[in-house]
């Protein structure tokens, strides 16, 4: 079968020729879409932003502190962040994986090897930046917030996005093989 994206010099007219056609197809890098990528993230980010409100949110009811209230919706935002990417990423490693432990090894792994340099980045040095900047600038703290999360959320995805990418060329996201081997076809 063809598609609209397949180039017609790979279309094949033997069976020999369908079958190395086929098999070049499947070893060409997948691209992802807008919506595999809102698909992974969204619910994630819908968690962190709820709990990154409610952390901002009830550290304005102790202070007034633009540092303070930054710090306690980032803190919000880590936890309902990982918490459901934790989830996400286990589930896609269960099935292939033999054992409990195994699967929770790797979305241990997995959740290091996609977010660990863009939270790096993200935690110590954009996200507290843009929230503060946000808090500061905008007289209403929900507002400067967001706003914040927006900015911040910019850099942290075009890293995170770029280690996903990665992580899935190098075999590392299959379960069935061995710690990030590549199966060699010829």
């Amino acid at each position: 079968m063809t598609t609209i994206d397949q180039p017609l010099a790979t279309i094949a007219t033997t069976p020999e020729a369908a079958a190395q056609t086929q098999t070049t197809i499947d070893e060409a890098p997948r691209r992802r879409g807008i919506v595999f990528w809102i698909v992974r993230y969204l619910p994630a980010e819908v968690a962190g932003t709820v709990a990154m409100v409610v952390g901002g949110l009830l550290a304005t009811l102790w202070t007034d502190a633009a540092p303070l209230i930054a710090v306690a919706a980032l803190l919000g935002e880590i936890i309902g962040f990982y918490a459901v990417l934790a989830v996400t990423i286990y589930i896609e490693q269960a099935p292939d994986a033999p054992t409990r432990r195994r699967a929770v090894a790797r979305t241990a792994v997995l959740l290091v090897a996609e977010f660990g340099a863009a939270e790096l980045l993200d935690t110590f040095l954009v996200r507290p930046a843009a929230l503060m900047l946000g808090v500061w600038l905008i007289p209403d703290p929900l507002w400067g917030m967001l706003a914040g999360k927006i900015a911040a959320d910019i850099v942290f995805y075009a890293v995170a996005a770029g280690a996903f990418t990665v992580t899935a060329k190098t075999g590392l996201r299959d379960a069935r093989r061995p710690w990030g081997t590549k199966e060699v076809t010829r």
